[in-house]
């Protein structure tokens, strides 16, 4: 009688293990979308004038425009040659992938802005705390970002570059890492 116990624990635990490999299998297939790039992701303006439309077509109507290339935007859906983004104000809309680059730029604690004169991200030599304080950019400015590695970013702006706390920037996800 306890072999059986044993066994039918066993087979029961084996069963649990493969529903949840299953399911750990469908969650990653669900992050990406048919274009197979992973959802969400952030990219960059291409253009320096954006429509976003209200839907995936040319034929919805202009929400708002965009004036300004190597605006950060996070994809949050696709739709054939469409992409649905949100920016780091939260205003989502369409834009045809054309207008898009993979190009990874940053905004500077954007939550921050108007918060006060002496609010400032620091840009450090190196992705530690207490390396030297290169730059201090205000909340709102856009980097380029070239590298992130989970809790630090190499960004540059106005031809300096140095090192930004990932968590004091809109444009990379906590804990992520590219090159």
């Amino acid at each position: 009688m306890r072999n059986l116990v044993v066994r039918l624990s066993l087979a029961a635990l084996a069963g649990i293990i493969v529903s949840v490999a299953g399911l750990q299998s469908a969650h990653a297939q669900a992050a990406k979308g048919p274009s197979g790039l992973p959802l969400p992701r952030f990219v960059s303006l291409k253009a320096k004038s954006v429509n976003l439309r209200v839907g995936p077509s040319v034929d919805y109507a202009v929400a708002w425009r965009y004036l300004k290339s190597g605006v950060p935007v996070e994809i949050i859906q696709e739709y054939d040659n469409w992409r649905r983004i949100r920016d780091a104000d939260g205003t989502e809309g369409w834009v045809n992938q054309a207008l898009l680059s993979g190009e990874r730029t940053a905004v500077t604690a954007p939550w921050m802005r108007g918060k006060g004169e002496d609010i400032y991200v620091n840009m450090r030599r190196e992705g530690m705390p207490n390396s030297t304080l290169i730059a201090k950019i205000q909340p709102g400015v856009v980097v380029k970002v070239g590298e992130c590695n989970g809790d630090w970013c190499r960004a540059e702006v106005d031809g300096t570059a140095g090192w930004v706390s990932q968590n004091e920037i809109w444009g990379a996800y906590p804990g992520e890492a590219f090159k």
